[in-house]
């Protein structure tokens, strides 16, 4: 580490300066303050994404409605993929945060801490067990994904509305892997204990 690198520790929670509440619009103020009122904290990774914070809003809007929103997959479904996703990644906030997610979701600690380490470890049905393998597919070999790893998916009971959710949240943590990743984002204490 060189004199102008600094560790991302307890009271660093980006690479880059965070802004404060005067430094950011009135709708992510408010974001934050619907955040604190109905998980008792701000994710930090709303307060390092703030730095711009148009763009921050527009990537939450999309991130909510495919994860916190009724949708075609269910959450325990959305987060797995999530967990899977960020696992391959290595993306330390989401597998945290996600993990959390997962494991309140599950009711299953256990199970989602597998699929944090290893999924094919995990006690999955095999439609979730198809699911992660698309998802690990998509995520670390895009490339090679063709039209026929579409049949496994079918083969498990997705309908052409989950299958593109499912690539949609897959490509939603890509996104969301690759910008916690870059800019050391590190997830809230609070996570840790989420679900256990």
């Amino acid at each position: 580490m060189t004199t102008t690198e600094s560790k991302v520790g307890a009271d660093r929670i980006s690479f880059l300066p965070v802004p404060s509440d005067t430094q950011v619009p009135e709708a992510v103020r408010k974001l934050w303050a619907k955040a604190e009122a109905n998980i008792g904290f701000v994710p930090n990774v709303f307060r390092a994404q703030a730095v711009n914070g148009e763009q921050f809003l527009a990537w939450w809007n999309y991130f909510n409605l495919l994860l916190n929103k009724e949708g075609f997959l269910s959450n325990v479904e959305r987060e797995l993929v999530a967990v899977v996703v960020s696992a391959a990644n290595r993306c330390l906030y989401c597998e945290v945060s996600h993990g959390a997610a997962l494991r309140g979701y599950s009711g299953d600690p256990m199970r989602a801490d597998a699929v944090a380490v290893n999924w094919r470890q995990a006690d999955l049905t095999e439609r979730e067990r198809t699911m992660a393998e698309y998802a690990e597919k998509l995520t670390l070999r895009p490339a090679e994904v063709t039209e026929a790893d579409l049949t496994p998916l079918r083969a498990v009971g997705l309908d052409d509305h989950q299958i593109m959710e499912l690539v949609q949240v897959i490509g939603m943590f890509n996104l969301t892997n690759r910008v916690s990743s870059a800019l050391g984002f590190v997830p809230n204490a609070e996570y840790y204990s989420q679900g256990r």
